[in-house]
């Protein structure tokens, strides 16, 4: 399970997230960007983190450290802001906190170049988890101590919310057209065959069991946390194998998204066919 701290401060919100995140100090002395239980999109993005950030560090991926928050929700009695008040008295209990990484600059491809073997890795565990979330539009990626960091995996295994149709997602292909390393022209078969075989089920299962029961409960058709756990595994395991056979990288889906180096060549660009 994750380690867990208590909240004892709630600094400020972080707006820039459409479920309210907010910046919270605890009783390990630590600060966590925390998001919570209450938020409209529910504990599901919490649990998507969980699994995700968890698969991405066992693949040698960088992503803040995770714990579980423990949140009273008197601390909203001192807050001017109503939403965050609310938000709050909803979120009684354990919520999600990520490391704060203090100095972090958002990602920008015109000032930090990525090789293509670590976009290829980013781009194939994208994949894998079904992030549409890691566009040029939001790269949701860090730039730490001159190093890559990836954030923000609340809108992957989309399938989770329709588990009935979770099945067919081990042969979902996924479109990196927009992703924001798509300039830096990922190698992806090379991440496959060196990532591929390390999403076992073993991982998967340990992914998954740092997830908190009470996060999984009640859960419609499983009769338990342990069986939720096990569906994650199943899809994860199975979507592994031949992922990177799905992948296009293809024309972006607006001309001239970004100005990124694979975007803006001095040439007839190959991806959009008008020169640069």
């Amino acid at each position: 399970m994750l380690p867990e701290v208590t909240a004892t401060r709630y600094v400020t919100p972080l707006r820039e997230g459409g479920s309210l995140p907010g910046l919270l100090e605890a009783d390990d002395l630590g600060t966590y960007v925390t998001k919570f239980t209450g938020a409209g999109q529910g504990r599901k993005t919490l649990v998507a983190e969980v699994i995700c950030g968890g698969l991405a560090r066992s693949l040698g991926l960088r992503v803040p450290e995770l714990v579980g928050v423990r949140v009273d929700p008197v601390l909203g009695r001192a807050e001017p802001d109503e939403e965050v008040q609310d938000l709050l008295r909803a979120s009684g209990g354990l919520n999600l906190g990520m490391d704060f990484l203090p100095g972090a600059l958002g990602f920008d491809p015109l000032a930090f170049r990525v090789d293509p073997v670590e976009a290829g890795r980013v781009v194939w565990f994208d994949a894998l988890v079904g992030n549409m979330d890691r566009s040029w539009r939001n790269p949701n990626l860090l730039v730490w101590h001159g190093e890559l960091w990836l954030i923000d995996h609340g809108a992957c295994l989309i399938w989770h919310h329709n588990w009935p149709g979770a099945t067919t997602a081990a042969a979902r292909p996924y479109d990196a057209s927009d992703h924001a390393l798509a300039p830096f022209a990922p190698d992806v078969a090379a991440a496959a065959a060196e990532l591929g075989p390390r999403v076992t089920p073993e991982l998967l299962d340990g992914c998954a069991a740092q997830v908190p029961d009470v996060w999984l409960a009640d859960e419609p058709g499983f009769d338990g946390p342990d069986a939720v756990r096990r569906a994650y595994t199943g899809v994860l395991a199975e979507r592994a194998a031949g992922v990177h056979e799905r992948i296009t990288l293809g024309p972006p889906s607006v001309p001239r998204p970004s100005r990124a180096p694979g975007w803006l060549t001095g040439r007839p660009d190959e991806r959009t066919g008008d020169a640069r």
